[in-house]
């Protein structure tokens, strides 16, 4: 999985970089924490959701949220260290221009959070 989002994170980052420059960096980080938050969102959300269809009492919703508050600074942790100085840099070396669709990597995260609403109603 980690390719596949260092992919991610540098076609954004090459796509803005020729209009915005250094503000790409910014952008390219967001999307990335955007992007994996909406994913792991809708993984809690499929898991609450069968855990409530199977009558399984885990956790309540409160510590529920606690959890993923805390995964989710994690995640934000984690790209901000992963992704400053030179893992960027090799990582850019090392890339093959793709010609994935600008508009199709902004859907992705869209999407997450979509199936997320659907299951978190479906306690």
């Amino acid at each position: 999985m980690g390719s596949i989002l260092d992919t991610y994170y540098i076609t954004i980052l090459n796509h803005y970089k020729k209009t915005l420059g250094k503000q790409s960096l910014t952008i390219a980080l967001l999307y990335i924490n955007f992007l994996e938050l909406s994913i792991v969102l809708a993984l809690a959300a499929f898991l609450m959701g069968f855990a409530s269809q199977m009558k399984m009492q885990l956790m309540s919703s409160t510590k529920f949220w606690v959890l993923l508050t805390i995964i989710a600074l994690f995640v934000i942790a984690k790209n901000w260290m992963r992704y400053n100085g030179k893992k960027r840099m090799m990582l850019n070396a090392k890339s093959r221009r793709t010609d994935t669709s600008i508009y199709l990597l902004w859907i992705l995260p869209i999407g997450c959070l979509a199936i997320a609403s659907i299951l978190l109603q479906v306690q």
